[in-house]
């Protein structure tokens, strides 16, 4: 039977069959906002555990909101650091997969993936709390339904993806755009000085996670970079944030407002 749409099943299914995928990526500890955003048609919703504001409660009650009725999304998390303790608790709290940091060598990698499996396939502790009310609870279905994506974003990263992308195990890599400008030399996150050498660093990401056939994602600005990355063969990408839009909205009404009244 294939799985419905908007389940952790489908989602898993889905990327590890490098069909091509849209999420949101969300900072903000607002349960009622993120429910939103999950019923707008995004594949997925990624909760920034790392540098977002959301504790774990946060993360818990998020990924509650992202499962409600009408939502055609899964959640992720992206845990503070490549930690059975984190990794484990997104993940009995209800998520569909893990977005790992800072995952530098093939050894890296390993340990991410050990991390979300069960014994003998990792060592993952049996708890899910929350998690088994919709995904698994066997330990079996879980590792099918559950996902690990590793963040390619340093030099060493970089150097080391194509042991990375052979990791029994992984499903995905996701690219940092922010800390790999940075690290090939930029002076900022996005300093235009290395875009050409940021830009074959995507390629080599992209392409060495395809030869491996496991999926390649990246963050971006704005939809459009979205679109653009997908359409040079990322499988799947992530828009920008909530807190990002709600300063955007609120500039772009506030200048809308004084134009008219400058009108006047």
């Amino acid at each position: 039977m294939t799985a419905a749409p908007g389940t952790p099943a489908a989602f898993a299914a889905a990327l590890r069959a490098r069909e091509q995928l849209v999420g949101y990526w969300s900072v903000l500890d607002s349960p009622v906002s993120t429910e939103r955003i999950a019923r707008l048609g995004y594949d997925y919703v990624a909760l920034d555990a790392q540098h977002g504001l959301i504790e774990y409660s946060g993360v818990l009650a998020s990924l509650t909101a992202i499962d409600t009725r009408g939502s055609t999304a899964v959640g992720l998390v992206r845990v503070e650091a490549n930690d059975p303790s984190p990794i484990g608790k997104a993940l009995d709290a209800g998520a569909a997969g893990v977005i790992v940091p800072l995952v530098d060598t093939a050894q890296d990698a390993a340990d991410a993936v050990a991390a979300v499996r069960y014994p003998p396939l990792g060592r993952r502790s049996y708890g899910p709390m929350r998690s088994g009310l919709r995904i698994g609870p066997d330990p079996a279905e879980v590792h099918e339904q559950t996902v690990v994506l590793a963040m390619v974003e340093t030099a060493e990263g970089l150097a080391n993806v194509a042991e990375i992308c052979a990791t029994e195990g992984l499903d995905g890599v996701y690219i940092g755009p922010s800390d790999l400008r940075i690290a090939i030399g930029g002076a900022t996150s996005t300093d235009p000085a290395v875009t050409p050498q940021f830009e074959a660093a995507l390629v080599t990401v992209r392409e060495t996670a395809a030869a491996a056939g496991i999926a390649a994602g990246i963050h971006n600005a704005d939809g459009a970079s979205a679109a653009r990355r997908l359409a040079e063969g990322f499988t799947f990408a992530t828009v920008s944030s909530d807190l990002v839009h709600l300063q955007q909205a609120a500039a772009a009404h506030l200048a809308a407002a004084r134009a008219t009244e400058s009108s006047r």
